[in-house]
């Protein structure tokens, strides 16, 4: 009886101890980038700039009517996460989709974004991210891990660019909306 109970006891001792270990080697055997992360990045819609000295400039009626277009443009994205640096412009242009999306908008700081962290935090998401002329172009060649982008002239409020990193690998193209139909200036 003693040697039936030892039996049993140690059989289950080993297959505790078997199960962990097949538990770490598939944690160790997945890649920590695998899946599809898709980013939106634009630009704010069009600022008022009747006043040169309001460095927080709030959108005109063009602008809110591109923010709402913007909406429109991306409601088939099945957005995850929406980011905005913290101005007015941006903010009211990422406003149009979170609403649409029910997703409350991130602010980040472009000087101090940490794109590692981003892209782990967004992995398998689809993100819309708004920024600016000089921030939006850096934004998606940080993402894409090269200088491909330049920044973006000041009256291009149109331009989307996609950057997708499937399973580590970066691709990205650059969509311009300024009519009704948009033309592709850069792709995969």
């Amino acid at each position: 009886m003693k040697f039936l109970r030892l039996f049993v006891a140690t059989v289950l001792v080993l297959s505790i101890f078997s199960c962990k270990e097949e538990k770490k080697a598939e944690t160790v055997d997945t890649p920590v980038e695998s899946g599809v992360s898709t980013f939106y990045l634009i630009r704010h819609a069009e600022k008022d700039q009747s006043d040169p000295d309001n460095v927080d400039p709030e959108l005109t009626q063009a602008g809110l009517g591109r923010a709402m277009h913007w909406a429109e443009i991306l409601q088939d994205a099945e957005l995850d996460a929406v980011y905005s640096t913290d101005y007015n412009r941006t903010s009211m242009t990422a406003s149009p989709t979170a609403v649409k999306n029910d997703i409350d908008t991130q602010y980040y700081d472009p000087n101090e974004i940490d794109i590692e962290q981003f892209k782990t935090d967004n992995l398998n998401k689809r993100v819309l991210i708004v920024g600016h002329s000089n921030s939006t172009p850096e934004f998606a060649n940080k993402l894409l891990g090269e200088e491909k982008y330049y920044q973006m002239d000041e009256y291009d409020n149109g331009s989307l660019f996609i950057v997708q990193i499937v399973n580590g690998v970066a691709t990205s193209q650059k969509i311009v909306f300024n009519c009704n139909c948009p033309k592709r200036e850069e792709s995969l």
